[in-house]
């Protein structure tokens, strides 16, 4: 199952949005296949528009997205992290972000960077003194708290849609049940006046039986084998009423169940 398909994006930007704004971090997410699914918050100039926008920065740090997990040092020198969203065993998607210094700079290293990757040194030592400084282990609890937040809450609302879906396929069966109980009901009905007006025809053929003296021996055989299929008939009807009220008590707790 798609990630969009049963997760509040707004709500995941939302999260996203003052999750930024509170550690200084960047952060975006994307589906299982790679796809942006949420907005970019707190992305620096430094990454997004020196960094990246060489030909060799770019595939420097899409080699970095690929290969790293948790968080780590980018090529770049910044730390960044990256962890996936699951649903039970299966990834749905992934949260990256970062684009923090962990120290201050040490721009000679940073300027033989800008040279590897063609980018501007001025330009790019100018954005890196936007980047925002946090220790290591301010980054670390900062990823993994969102980490646990966004599984945990991917988690319950899958969960939550699965068991809307389940009680309203239940109260759809509920509603068969129902319908099935009242034709069955009806049919017994029908059982019952069968076998009344069975019972009426044996005991009418017996009289007419009776009456015939010797001929009528014939006819009384019959009289009587009417009168034990209305009898067998009562006995099929009382067990079909009795399975019934089973049934009928069933459908009451699945409806308490609700």
């Amino acid at each position: 199952m798609k990630l969009r398909e049963f997760f509040d994006l707004d709500k995941l930007n939302h999260i996203l949005g003052n999750w930024s704004k509170a550690t200084g971090l960047a952060v975006i997410a994307l589906d299982d296949e790679g796809n942006y699914i949420s907005e970019e918050f707190g992305m620096t100039d430094f990454c997004q528009k020196y960094t990246k926008g060489t030909k060799e920065g770019f595939k420097r740090c899409a080699r970095c997205d690929k290969e790293n997990k948790g968080v780590y040092f980018c090529h770049a020198g910044l730390v960044d992290f990256s962890f996936e969203i699951m649903l039970g065993d299966t990834c749905v998607g992934k949260i990256v972000g970062g684009q923090v210094l962990s120290a201050e700079p040490d721009e000679s290293k940073f300027e033989q960077m800008a040279k590897e990757i063609g980018a501007n040194k001025t330009e790019l030592l100018e954005a890196l003194k936007r980047v925002p400084i946090r220790s290591e282990e301010e980054i670390n609890a900062a990823a993994q708290m969102l980490n646990e937040t966004i599984n945990m809450l991917v988690n319950f609302e899958y969960k939550e849609k699965n068991d809307t879906a389940r009680i309203q396929r239940l109260e759809k069966d509920i509603d068969q049940a129902v319908v099935c109980i009242e034709e069955m009901n009806g049919h017994s009905k029908q059982l019952d006046k069968i076998r009344d007006q069975q019972k009426i025809l044996a005991l009418n053929a017996s009289i007419e039986a009776a009456r015939a003296g010797e001929a009528g021996k014939g006819f009384a055989i019959v009289a009587s084998k009417v009168g034990d299929l209305a009898n067998n008939s009562g006995k099929v009807n009382d067990m079909l009423k009795k399975s019934l009220v089973i049934l009928n008590q069933i459908v009451d707790d699945m409806e308490d169940v609700k």
